[in-house]
């Protein structure tokens, strides 16, 4: 009777703890992705509504508006970060409103992780994004009025990313080579 005791403790502690973790594998698997075509290659991101919840629905309906498509990498900084999403060739795209910031989300301004861009306003942020090519701790917030909004990380194509950032750039830390975004495509 112990030994049929033990064993059946056993296969109920592994069934809770597997149940337990179930939510948290199921919220890793399903984080939706999105794929840049860009002039240079493809990259792809993964975000994370769990963690700026108004900021991951303001970009991927932005993504599902086809608003990326054709924009171009208008702001390329060796050794801090790449930004894009607001300009085409032609001049800068219309945006909706402003989202509020999420900065204080427990994420941080690391290599290879995905921003919003912003005014001095924090609560500015529309259409661009940045991608830190180092970590930026200076970028994270401190404090509810401060701070990047970090959603997002490339999970694939950073090879592209680190491309990117050593085109060669005029004033205004602009590309001599135009980086178009091809198309951004929610992927999963």
């Amino acid at each position: 009777m112990t030994l049929q005791w033990k064993s059946w403790t056993r296969r109920a502690m592994v069934t809770g703890l597997a149940a337990a973790l179930m939510p948290l594998l199921a919220t890793a698997e399903s984080a939706p992705q999105v794929k840049f075509q860009t002039s240079m290659g493809d990259f792809v991101i993964e975000v994370y509504p769990d963690k700026a919840p108004k900021t991951v629905e303001n970009f991927l309906q932005y993504v599902k508006d086809k608003h990326y498509d054709g924009t171009i990498f208008h702001r390329v900084i060796n050794n801090f970060m790449i930004q894009g999403g607001g300009y085409t060739t032609n001049g800068e795209r219309p945006t909706r409103p402003p989202v509020p910031l999420e900065a204080l989300n427990g994420l941080k301004n690391d290599l290879g992780t995905v921003a919003m861009a912003r005014t001095s306003n924090p609560n500015s942020a529309t259409a661009q994004f940045f991608v830190n090519v180092k970590n930026n701790d200076f970028l994270n917030a401190k404090g509810p009025a401060d701070g990047y909004t970090v959603f997002g990380k490339v999970t694939s194509g950073m090879e592209i990313v680190n491309k990117i950032k050593v085109t060669p750039t005029g004033p205004g830390d602009v590309p001599q080579t135009t980086i178009v975004i091809n198309s951004a495509t929610l992927v999963k």
